[in-house]
């Protein structure tokens, strides 16, 4: 815990600092939420195809997803959630002149949630 998955659009691959938007992430989400950094775990994943409205290209999009254990307050998930997108808006170009559309959702893990 945390589980963080940074879900981006393929234009992107060339011109996101992934790793550095990860190693920047962490110490935020740690001081943010109360964890370890050891704790926070970031995947990326490539979307190819992505569409915004009714334009065939001319976006590029990233989506933040942070799972946490439950008890953090609704104000520490917000708080999280503005932070977070004002980080990756540096770690982030468009190339091209693309319009970016950033966002981020912070939410509880399910009780079911069990690591090893």
């Amino acid at each position: 815990m945390p589980q963080i998955t940074v879900d981006y659009s393929e234009p992107l691959a060339d011109s996101f600092d992934r790793r550095g938007f990860a190693l920047a992430l962490h110490p935020l989400v740690v001081d943010t939420v109360g964890t370890r950094p050891d704790a926070c775990k970031t995947r990326f994943r490539r979307a190819d195809d992505t569409v915004v409205g009714d334009a065939d290209t001319g976006h590029a999009l990233v989506h933040i997803g942070i799972a946490l254990l439950p008890g953090r307050t609704p104000q520490v998930k917000e708080q999280l959630t503005a932070a977070v997108l004002e980080l990756a808006a540096q770690y982030v170009k468009p190339a091209d002149g693309a319009e970016l559309h950033l966002s981020a959702e912070v939410r509880d893990l399910e009780a079911s949630y069990r690591k090893r």
